[in-house]
């Protein structure tokens, strides 16, 4: 088992910055709509559609353990 990290801080009214243990992120937008960009190159797009559903898009590289 092992220990995770994540803080998150709001920085403007739909904007936040997301802190982890091996990389960062900002994301923008609020409510429906949201995008996130972190710093390893991976984009993520989210909309909710209704009351527990949800869309999600990513592209950008991934970092692989290995």
């Amino acid at each position: 088992m092992s220990f995770r990290f994540r803080k998150s801080f709001k920085l403007l009214p739909g904007v936040r910055l997301n802190l982890g243990s091996k990389s960062m992120s900002i994301t923008l937008g609020s409510g429906r709509l949201h995008e996130t960009i972190s710093t390893t190159g991976r984009r993520t797009t989210s909309v909710r559609v209704g009351k527990g559903l949800s869309w999600r898009s990513t592209s950008g590289s991934r970092r692989r353990r290995g």
